[in-house]
């Protein structure tokens, strides 16, 4: 099951049934399939305090995500900062839905074992990302 709420802002305008099936195929292509799973949108100042509180980072950053994953079964918090999503979109010159987008699927790479804070490992992540984006894009998920 994949919820989505909204913290200290509003809901993004997101297709939700067809955010699920994109997720899940995407999982099912790391052979893995989604239990339970929550998007909860927020803003800069509660991500940045989720940060802080169970991190110890004192900084703004678009995602953070932790994991309850149990064998090949997907669980996890996933929280996202609309507006650093917002700011970064103009920042890489991508739309907003784009990076909301990237951003979404990267929590679920996250949660299938692909990481991005060491050596290449960064560059793996994006290549996942394109190709997850494009699966979207590509109009290979239907509107549920």
């Amino acid at each position: 099951m994949i919820s989505y709420q909204s913290e200290d802002i509003g809901m993004p305008a997101i297709s939700r049934a067809k955010i699920t099936e994109w997720i899940k195929r995407v999982a099912a292509s790391y052979e893995k399939k989604i239990g339970t799973i929550a998007y909860i949108f927020c803003s800069d100042e509660k991500i940045l305090a989720i940060n802080r509180q169970y991190l110890q980072h004192d900084y703004y950053t678009d995602i953070i995500t932790f994991d309850y994953c149990t064998g090949s079964s997907l669980s996890g918090d996933i929280f996202i900062s609309l507006d650093t999503v917002r700011s970064n979109a103009e920042l890489f010159g991508q739309t907003y839905d784009r990076e909301l987008h990237r951003v979404l699927v990267h929590g679920i790479l996250h949660l299938c074992g692909i990481n991005d804070k060491g050596p290449g490992e960064r560059e793996i992540m994006e290549a996942a990302e394109n190709k997850a984006l494009s699966l979207l894009e590509s109009g290979n998920v239907s509107n549920g």
